[in-house]
């Protein structure tokens, strides 16, 4: 089995050494053989010129077949044949005609091989002097160089294999160090350990895993610590219409609530419940949201036809709270292409959020603005406003509640977060700014386009 890095690691450095092997064998074994013939034929070439000097003399005075026999005899015994040439004609037949040829044109034959006598062989000529005469040296070619370096090349095979299955485990060990170091971090993180940070060192890319790990970590206790802040006001957020819900029925239960009270605490309770709907809606919308589950149905739509509507349905409830609801919409339609319920929904929610926070005879502003390529929606108010602080944060969830609790009247935190997210997924763009009225602005940004 090759599960454990150390056992894939051996077996990769001992195919990387039988590879370097082969490779070896495949560029050495061709020079191994031309060494081999090169040095064969040096040598033979060094014999021939040896042979010069002695045969000289007796090719160039009358045939004395005993001095010729002995030099004959003597190369003999090293495996080397003489053929005598004198006035272009062999000693005896076998010699390729060329070599023969050149002998007697006063000319030498260079080492090579050629068929001699039907054989293969390594054969060098000279020629002395002009007439004719010389000779032409002959030995087999050097046999076994392959024998000889395959034999060699076990030697290094077996000294890689050696080293691959020594070095493998040890260098597998120490890459495995830093992913074992992680792999346990990652199981403190999983067992909510959020304390846990890995030292940067070692090579490059270890020090960017321990980096990327101890992000993770502080990543996970900022979300944790936000998760746990966000239960907190949504509980709170929960428990206060759960506890008047509660109230009235205990006292209209218990006899309490007199009959000309009881109309007034149903209209209250109903208020409650539909408070608490809504904050229930939002928390299941969120959830789809970033679970991609929410259903889009893109149609066109006008939007000043929209914004229109939505501030005439807006428009006592404004009045009730005493606020100053008023429209700035072109003369003219705004076609785009979008979802028209996720839109008013978005803007159901900044209305919301702006009745919350806006006093008595303050402006709200419901604004339409185009360009050539696309138109914004903008709701204005005249309230209390964002910091700049406030502005870099506005659509995280529940952090402008967390900031503002106890100072003034804040929601669950999750009506900014649910606009972001919806107009992301509409393809839309939302921005928060402070308001020529002195409060917040948001815009909502689509681009202009028709359905195809």
């Amino acid at each position: 089995m090759l599960s454990s890095l150390a056992a894939r690691t051996a077996l990769v450095t001992c195919v990387v050494a039988v590879m370097s092997v082969v490779v070896t064998a495949a560029v050495g074994a061709p020079l191994a053989l031309t060494r081999d013939n090169t040095a064969a034929q040096q040598r033979l070439e060094d014999d021939a010129t040896l042979l010069t000097v002695l045969l000289r003399p007796k090719l160039a005075t009358a045939r004395n077949p005993a001095d010729e026999e002995a030099v004959v005899k003597q190369l003999a015994a090293k495996n080397i044949d003489v053929y005598l040439i004198r006035a272009g004609q062999p000693d005896r037949a076998g010699l390729p005609p060329s070599a023969v040829k050149a002998i007697a044109n006063g000319q030498p034959v260079k080492a090579h091989r050629g068929l001699v006598d039907g054989r293969v062989r390594l054969l060098v000529g000279r020629a002395i002097g002009k007439d004719g005469n010389g000779f032409v040296v002959t030995e087999p070619p050097p046999t076994g160089t392959l024998a000889r370096f395959f034999g060699q090349l076990w030697i290094a095979l077996l000294a890689g294999l050696a080293a691959g299955l020594i070095a493998g485990p040890l260098l597998a060990r120490r890459i495995s160090r830093p992913i074992r170091t992680v792999a346990a971090a990652a199981k403190r993180l999983s067992a909510g350990d959020r304390t846990v940070t890995l030292s940067p060192d070692g090579p490059a890319e270890v020090a960017e895993l321990a980096h990327a790990v101890n992000a993770l970590t502080a990543a996970l206790a900022t979300s944790e610590g936000r998760e746990r802040e966000f239960l907190l006001s949504v509980s709170h957020e929960l428990r206060t219409p759960l506890t008047t819900i509660r109230g009235y029925a205990e006292a209209l239960a218990d006899g309490v609530v007199g009959e000309d009270g009881v109309q007034r605490a149903g209209r209250t309770v109903l208020d409650e419940a539909e408070r608490l709907d809504r904050l229930i809606a939002d928390l299941l919308v969120l959830a789809r949201l970033e679970a991609a589950d929410l259903p889009i149905e893109m149609v066109e739509v006008d939007l000043c036809s929209l914004l229109a509507t939505t501030a005439e349905a807006w428009g006592g409830r404004v009045a009730s709270a005493g606020l100053l609801l008023r429209t700035e919409l072109p003369p003219f339609a705004v076609p785009v292409v979008t979802d028209p319920g996720r839109i008013r929904q978005i803007i159901d929610g900044l209305l919301e959020n702006a009745l919350r926070v806006v006093p008595a005879q303050a402006p709200l502003v419901l604004a339409l603005y185009t360009s050539p390529s696309a138109a914004w929606l903008e709701v204005r108010d005249g309230g209390p406003g964002f910091t700049d602080e406030d502005l870099a944060v506005a659509f995280e969830r529940g952090a402008l509640s967390r900031r503002y609790q106890g100072i003034r009247k804040v929601g669950s935190g999750l009506g900014l977060a649910l606009a972001a997210r919806l107009s992301r997924r509409l393809g839309a763009r939302i921005d928060a700014g402070h308001a020529a009225e002195g409060g917040a602005r948001f815009t909502v940004t689509f681009p202009l386009r028709t359905v195809s």
